[in-house]
């Protein structure tokens, strides 16, 4: 597959930013996630014709670009990738992109790495689910805001002023946040996921997190991990566990189980979105409806 892909580049003949507007003016950006995508359009507004790579509910850990990814990637004016890698899979694809020319940036560069968490089982490298960190997201999106102004720099004004509005909204988002979060204990508030997710939101909302597998979805969870935390749910008597839209339920089933046969019964509390949105004419179809729903389920279960 990889072989194609490269083939596929080799062949394909880099567009400029000229030829590859569309007739309506509007500048062609590719992004790879839901998450990143809807930051992107807050953003660059009615300026950009957006095209997202992976859909609700995709893993961008496991995710390999098609042909058909790669031939929008060629046509697009810009391409913002997540970075720190999240999408492991098409290192290679944007290096060759960038040796095309292309206008192509991670979208997490820039962020200050003391903020940064690290990857435990990849030492020197860093957790890339920093969405859920609000005060980091703000920075992403100042990055992607320095990015579309490279891109389209007589649009700086308006680009400017839709990162303003998009800042305040976060700051809205991040006070609905804390708000909820004042309904639980201290004592309740420890989240346990499929995979480790969701760290940065336990630095920063004060939540003991554990996931059943690692940061990257391709580390699987052995019967060693599964029984390590079903002990750990019983000794902490946690009332509730979730799943995760872009991740497999059957280990956290299989987690359900195990604490069971120790005699303590916890419940699946619901489903949370970790490293996508949900889907089209959802609540959770933005990245702000997408952490409100997170919340509104994490608290709603916990209580």
């Amino acid at each position: 597959m990889l072989l194609a892909l490269s083939i596929f580049l080799v062949l394909s003949v880099g567009c400029t930013k000229q030829e590859a507007q569309v007739d309506n003016g509007k500048y062609n950006v590719v992004v790879t996630t839901t998450i990143l995508g809807d930051t992107v359009r807050e953003i660059g507004g009615e300026l950009i014709n957006l095209e997202i790579l992976m859909g609700p509910g995709v893993d961008p850990h496991l995710y390999k670009a098609s042909a058909g990814d790669v031939k929008k990637m060629t046509k697009a004016d810009m391409i913002i990738y997540n970075g720190l890698h999240l999408e492991g899979k098409m290192g290679d694809v944007f290096e060759n992109m960038k040796n095309q020319g292309k206008l192509i940036f991670a979208a997490t560069d820039g962020v200050d790495e003391s903020k940064l968490l690290d990857f435990d089982a990849n030492p020197g490298h860093y957790d890339p689910h920093l969405w859920f960190d609000i005060s980091l997201w703000k920075e992403v999106a100042v990055r992607i805001n320095e990015g579309l102004k490279e891109l389209a720099e007589e649009h700086s004004e308006e680009f400017d002023k839709n990162l303003e509005g998009f800042l305040e909204k976060l700051t809205e988002l991040d006070e609905y946040i804390r708000n909820r979060i004042e309904e639980l204990p201290e004592d309740k508030r420890v989240l346990v996921t499929a995979h480790d997710a969701f760290k940065y939101f336990g630095k920063a909302y004060g939540f003991e997190v554990r996931g059943l597998q690692g940061i990257s979805t391709e580390a699987e969870a052995s019967t060693a991990d599964v029984r390590e935390l079903a002990d750990f749910i019983v000794e902490k008597e946690i009332k509730a566990i979730f799943v995760e839209s872009s991740v497999p339920k059957k280990n956290i089933e299989a987690l359900q189980e195990a604490v069971r046969a120790k005699g303590f019964n916890v419940e699946i509390g619901g489903e949370l979105y970790s490293d996508s949105t949900g889907g089209p004419g959802t609540e959770a179809e933005s990245y702000i409806g997408t952490f409100k729903s997170n919340i509104d389920t994490i608290v709603d279960a916990l209580k």
